[in-house]
């Protein structure tokens, strides 16, 4: 089973748009209300999928309320747990040729006790329902206020209960977790230059730099680079794939459809590496921040998921 834990959620908003033009009057070509954060959305992906997995989603006020009403509906097995602030909510204005721009809220603080409680439900989630956890994915943003150690405590704390960590995040919040040697961590191109200070302009580039956040305490990376595909640096191999995407809808949640999928196809190796990247294009194909399913991947052809060394 598969774990994820989100400490900053929200309620994504989704609107197509014909064009962004600043300061007119915009006419919605449709739009869409999904729940939304990185591991809530690794869950949704796994359950599309029927693969086991359980979410540990804290949530706040009426936002937080309709949060869980909505991942219910789903039917997304998880364990909410209430905290005193309010659940933010996003907007994502996406254009047709794929474009899209987000303004995402900060959240809100989570204090100490409630950071404890959080922790707690995952290692219950872990040993509870007869069947334990394989891995723990610890995802997204950081609420204000929460210490950038918070996700290297928390690795520190479920590998001391016997569950790979998989890691997701950016900025100090990444780099302090690398030296609580995660399992995995999952930066995209951006944020592995950020965090590494190098700049990224070729599969090369993400390769050396994959390998700082190795040194540092990763043991493994996937490096996701949107429409340039993903790398893949292990102990046993480094991989690079790609999966073309001829009509795209929306990127939201595709990087969390990638992990999703890279972690039910057992999460090392090419061939977790192509099911990622098959996944990850699937999701970029839907409106919103919608997760795919097999129908969904009906349609891509094997041929189009290639994965092999890098050059």
């Amino acid at each position: 089973m598969i774990l994820t834990l989100t400490l900053n959620p929200s309620l994504d908003r989704t609107i197509e748009i014909a064009a962004l033009d600043r300061g007119a009057v915009i006419r919605a070509a449709a739009a869409h209300l999904d729940p939304g954060g990185k591991g809530v959305n690794v869950s949704r992906a796994l359950l599309a999928n029927a693969v086991a997995s359980r979410a540990v989603v804290p949530f706040g006020g009426d936002e937080g309320r309709q949060l869980v009403r909505l991942l219910a509906a789903e039917g997304l097995d998880m364990i909410t747990v209430p905290v005193a602030g309010p659940t933010r909510s996003n907007v994502t204005l996406a254009e047709p040729d794929g474009t899209v721009t987000k303004i995402n809220e900060p959240g809100t603080a989570l204090a100490q006790d409630e950071l404890d409680t959080i922790a707690d439900a995952v290692l219950e989630a872990a040993h509870s329902g007869g069947q334990g956890a394989d891995w723990v994915v610890a995802s997204g943003s950081l609420p204000p206020e929460v210490p950038a150690d918070v996700y290297a405590s928390l690795c520190r704390r479920f590998a001391g209960a016997g569950i790979h960590v998989a890691v997701d995040t950016s900025g100090p919040a990444l780099s302090c977790a690398l030296g609580a040697a995660p399992a995995l961590v999952k930066p995209n191109a951006e944020e592995l230059s950020a965090v590494t200070g190098m700049p990224i302009r070729c599969v090369g580039d993400v390769v050396e730099a994959a390998a700082k956040l190795r040194a540092a305490g990763a043991r493994a990376v996937l490096a996701s680079l949107g429409t340039d595909g993903a790398v893949l640096v292990e102990p046993d191999g480094i991989w690079y794939g790609e999966a073309p995407v001829t009509e795209p809808r929306s990127s939201v949640g595709a990087g969390d459809a990638m992990l999703a999928g890279f972690l039910a196809g057992g999460g090392r190796g090419p061939g977790a590496l192509a099911q990622a990247l098959a996944w990850g294009a699937a999701a970029v194909r839907l409106p919103g921040s919608r997760m795919p399913g097999p129908a969904d991947m009906a349609g891509l052809d094997p041929g189009d998921v290639t994965v092999g060394a890098p050059d």
